[in-house]
């Protein structure tokens, strides 16, 4: 219910969904590049989605580690065996590694762990976070902080071209004449078509992996808008009996949906971490890999 809070304590349904800048300058570069970089002729440089970022990686950096190092005792069979929350984010960390990691990056897991692991609880505490009532809050103090970063499609579109730099950089690392083989498959004298659709197919992976999860975090947050926004106008024009009436069926769905958003906070997380490692998986691990672990294992 965070997100209707924040939304009736606005007035405006879609308050909590836009980004509101809180430092920016005067500039334009005008043409595309100023339509998609200089909304209304200004530069963002502070925003209160960047907040959220920042607030997102400090709590990750400061109560991440003091969690994980919960245990039951200090004895030498406790000191081995976590408790708490501590056991939530270990069971997390070695299903993303079994499950998702290694069936995709096979030798190169223990490589790129860390990143995996770092991607899925930033995206899903930004999510989280975006499912509290700080822009009520915010609010009181004549400023507006809240919402979740993930719904703005420069931060998930900058993810995405993260993703897409460790996956180029690390095929030619790794791979070097075979990654840019992949970009033509087929005989050399079908590369002048065959090199263009695989870079449109790169590009596609990447457009995809940042619009998925910038679509379906808004599309929660629009839906909650839209209804408590029936509670605003039914106020408006019936009065306070009508936004009563109207608010109770209305609540009731407020609290599914919000319910369902946690839900999907931490299934985008998901997904996008999946993607990631398969895309990257896809770029790192090559046939002959496979055919050398095989016979190293007979």
């Amino acid at each position: 219910m965070g997100v209707g809070v924040s939304i009736l304590a606005s007035g405006n349904p879609l308050e909590h969904v836009i980004q509101h800048p809180l430092t920016s300058v005067d500039y334009d570069f005008g043409g595309l590049w100023g339509f998609f970089l200089t909304h209304e002729g200004k530069i963002t440089i502070f925003s209160d989605q960047l907040v959220m970022m920042i607030l997102a990686g400090l709590l990750l950096v400061l109560l991440m580690p003091r969690l994980v190092r919960r245990r039951q005792g200090t004895d030498e069979i406790g000191a081995m065996v976590p408790t708490g929350f501590a056991n939530f984010i270990e069971s997390v960390c070695q299903y993303l590694r079994k499950e998702v990691a290694e069936p995709n990056l096979r030798h190169h897991t223990d490589r790129f762990i860390k990143y995996i692991w770092s991607v899925f609880f930033f995206i899903l505490t930004i999510n989280l976070l975006g499912l509290l009532p700080i822009p009520a809050i915010s609010a009181l103090f004549d400023t507006h902080l809240g919402g979740a970063a993930t719904g703005n499609i420069y931060v998930t579109a900058t993810m995405a071209v993260l993703t897409m730099i460790m996956m180029v950089f690390n095929g030619l690392r790794l791979g070097g004449k075979q990654y840019l083989a992949h970009f033509c498959p087929g005989p050399i004298a079908l590369a002048p078509l065959l090199v263009p659709v695989e870079i449109i197919g790169l590009g596609a992976k990447i457009f995809a992996l940042a619009v998925r999860l910038f679509a379906n975090m808004i599309a929660g947050h629009v839906l909650l808008a839209v209804l408590v926004g029936f509670i605003i106008s039914a106020w408006a024009s019936m009065g306070a009996g009508g936004g009563l009436l109207i608010a109770v069926p209305v609540v009731l769905a407020s609290v599914a949906i919000t319910l369902l958003e946690i839900f999907v906070a931490f299934l985008q997380a998901f997904i996008f971490t999946f993607l990631t490692t398969l895309f990257l998986g896809m770029s790192v691990v090559f046939h002959h890999d496979d055919d050398h672990e095989e016979a190293h294992a007979h």
